[in-house]
């Protein structure tokens, strides 16, 4: 399993909200820029959970300074493999 570096938010399954609070958790530790990162049908999550952050948490404290797109190649059952697309958004907190 690969480590994943501690600014960095995977994007998965669970509600959008869950996603806010890792994030905000990490700011809170002292973090000055966050990664969030998904994969597949979770990219409109992590485009939401930035939104939220912006919109309802930290107004005019938060800037996007980088979005990555691009695509993997996943292996699926049966020895098949397929592309699926992905996303990094990285964000700070403006002081």
């Amino acid at each position: 399993m690969v480590q994943q570096p501690q600014n960095v938010v995977l994007v998965g399954k669970k509600p959008a909200i869950n996603y806010v609070l890792a994030t905000l958790t990490l700011f809170n530790q002292g973090m000055d820029k966050v990664v969030i990162k998904a994969r597949g049908r979770a990219i409109s999550k992590a485009v939401d959970t930035v939104e939220i952050l912006r919109s309802r948490f930290l107004k005019d404290k938060l800037s996007v300074t980088s979005i990555n797109i691009g695509s993997q190649e996943v292996s699926r059952e049966g020895g098949r493999t397929s592309r699926v697309s992905t996303i990094e958004i990285t964000v700070a907190r403006k002081d």
